[in-house]
């Protein structure tokens, strides 16, 4: 794993300033502290910093073609690139080295911008054609890797794996997008193509772009999406093979390394699953790791010691301070632009304990959205038959009415908590699901903003971002067309964009088989009652697993990685949140009612309600604005 960076002259062939260019590729730095290596040329400079896995001896970057026409920048791993090899060498390309970089590099000659087409993997690249006078970047078709790009006011184009390599030119504008600050307020991140900036943005999964010199016109072009088309339904037992096959596949591709190699393991059905799977390739004792939560109502590193036991991983474990809010102060220089999941904070400490067994780890991330298992599937899908039972004409206005008059009781049982369900229903679909996943919901972001603000917005709220792939989704089965919605805005936006800069702050690699593109393909062209089945989330990885995991691993509640907010707003972090929420930055900003600032931090003090999540997302916010330039 790397980072790239470069500067491309899009009008002529100025002369790049090494030093600053040198000066954006270190800020990577702990992306690939192995090498770093610059290729300066007129109009054109590529920075690279190398995390050696595969052919630790050559490969070095940036890479350029035996003729000289082409030079390389490239971020990731492509898993198929031994038998695209094989296919270059009958075409008559002649390799130096053994790494999937020169794969890339010849296969750009070979195939033009159908390359992505062959590529299967997570990568974020950069090729310069010197003959064609052309920069080509792409992005892999999930958006495991990152990609930023602005182009500057003289002309030139920037790039790079982080928004902090971007943002150290002196020339980059760092005005904010209004509308991306309503977005992060809306999700609790900034999603694809936004960042925080104007005319800065980052490339989409699935995409790429294309720029000639001397040509202004160029735009992001999409190469590939997930299509969600039910195949020939098959038996359940047929599905169940047949997943398990194309797992046990996309979990050996992703083990092959030249460094110590291991897994995440936290005692869930994803991550379990992928062990059990590494189990089967693994010569030797799997490496795997979890850390443990002093409260029992967070830990489940009793279910990862029994899968440990169960296959003999070398496992190691240590246990977080419930109260470990020390790295709170560092997450916005790691994250770059305002981010709100505070399991930021675990994963951040999985990646250090990973790190100090392996170089490689394999994940489980991207089971919920693949197979349903997020609650709030269950949930449309039940909201979705009352929206199809009521009439709008009576349901708008009777649930409207409910979701006004009922309490709002954050400190009451689960089962007492109607008002926001309540609230969802009165919608339509698509803001219904809004709604569910939003941070602070439309009434609170509306109380929260100043009249001068809004009215920057011109109207402009979140959901809009769900509209938009909405127009462009391939269904409309009401699950499935959730899961898409997740799959194009939660999943890079938040969970991939999480467990990037976690890793990479520790020179670690890691690997995704629930999101090899092949099974996700293959996943979403199965029916859905296969993976939601009544109130059964992932039902049919669940029925395929249980060859390999004990029910309690299997069948026992959700839980993931929770942090204590409630309690760390009451108590440690008390002081410090008021500081920051009241202080000088945000009343300052000129983005937020003042008044309602205070209402949110006494309100949350004083017990009357839980504004746990909107308050982490100001405190985000602000550590951004202190550390933004």
């Amino acid at each position: 794993m790397c980072g790239i960076v470069g500067i491309f002259d899009i009008r002529g062939k100025c002369e790049i300033n090494r030093d600053l260019l040198s000066r954006m590729n270190e800020t990577q730095f702990h992306r690939g502290p192995d090498e770093g290596g610059l290729h300066i040329e007129p109009g054109l400079g590529f920075g690279h910093r190398r995390l050696s896995i595969i052919d630790l001896t050559s490969g070095q970057q940036p890479m350029i073609s035996r003729d000289n026409n082409v030079v390389l920048t490239y971020n990731g791993e492509v898993y198929n690139f031994q038998e695209l090899r094989k296919e270059l060498e009958a075409l008559g390309f002649q390799f130096a080295t053994h790494c999937d970089t020169e794969v890339i590099l010849y296969g750009w000659q070979a195939w033009g911008e159908s390359c992505v087409d062959k590529l299967r993997g997570m990568f974020a690249f950069a090729i310069w054609d010197r003959e064609r006078q052309t920069l080509f970047l792409a992005r892999d078709r999930l958006g495991v890797k990152p990609l930023y790009y602005a182009e500057l006011p003289d002309g030139q184009f920037i790039f790079g794996s982080e928004l902090k390599s971007l943002k150290l030119h002196p020339d980059l504008p760092k005005e904010l997008d209004s509308t991306a600050v309503e977005d992060y307020f809306g999700f609790g991140y900034i999603p694809d193509p936004k960042t925080i900036y104007k005319n800065v943005y980052k490339l989409e999964p699935g995409y790429y772009l294309t720029l000639k010199r001397g040509d202004k016109s160029y735009r992001p072009r999409q190469y590939w999406n997930v299509k969600f088309a039910v195949d020939t339904p098959k038996t359940e037992q047929a599905i169940q093979a047949e997943l398990v096959e194309r797992l046990r596949e996309a979990v050996k591709i992703r083990m092959v390394a030249d460094v110590t190699l291991g897994a995440f393991l936290s005692g869930g059905v994803d991550s379990s699953a992928v062990v059990a799977m590494m189990a089967e390739f693994s010569g030797d004792r799997v490496n795997t790791c979890s850390i443990s939560f002093g409260d029992p109502a967070f830990n489940e590193s009793e279910f990862a010691a029994k899968v440990a036991a169960r296959y003999r991983t070398a496992h190691r474990v240590e246990q977080v301070d419930p109260d470990d809010f020390s790295l709170v102060d560092r997450l916005a220089g790691l994250y770059d632009e305002p981010y709100a999941d505070s399991s930021a904070l675990p994963t951040y400490r999985v990646c250090e304990l990973a790190k100090k067994q392996v170089t490689v780890a394999l994940s489980g991330d991207g089971g919920d959205e693949n197979f349903a298992g997020y609650r709030r599937y269950r949930w449309h899908t039940y909201e979705e038959r009352m929206r199809s039972w009521l009439p709008d004409g009576v349901r708008k206005p009777l649930f409207g009415l409910m979701g006004q008059v009922y309490p709002k009781a954050d400190w009451a049982p689960k089962i007492f908590r109607a008002k926001s369900t309540f609230q969802s229903i009165a919608r339509d679909s698509l803001e219904g699901y809004f709604h569910s996943v939003s941070i602070l919901p439309n009434d609170l972001r509306s109380k929260l903003f100043n009249p001068r603000f809004k009215q920057d917005l011109q109207g402009y709220q979140a959901v809009e971002v769900f509209r938009r792939h909405v127009n462009e989704a391939p269904t409309d089965c009401p699950l499935s067309l959730v899961q898409y919605l997740d799959l194009k805005t939660y999943l890079p936006g938040d969970i991939l964009t999480k467990v990037d800069r976690a890793s990479m702050a520790h020179a670690l690699e890691v690997r995704v088989p629930l999101l090899d593109h092949k099974l996700v393909e293959w996943i979403a062209g199965v029916q859905p009652e296969m993976k939601l089945n009544g109130r059964e989330g992932k039902y049919i990885l669940k029925k395929a697993m249980e060859a390999y995991l004990p029910d309690d691993i299997l069948y026992r509640p959700k839980m993931g990685f929770a942090v204590p907010l409630n309690g760390w707003f009451r108590g440690p972090l008390k002081n410090k949140v008021r500081d920051a929420l009241l202080g000088e930055t945000m009343m300052q900003c000129g983005l937020f009612d003042q008044k309602f600032l205070l209402q949110m931090v006494n309100q949350h003090e004083s017990g009357l309600r839980d504004y746990s999540a909107p308050i982490w997302s100001l405190f985000m916010f602000e550590a951004f604005l202190k550390n933004g330039d």
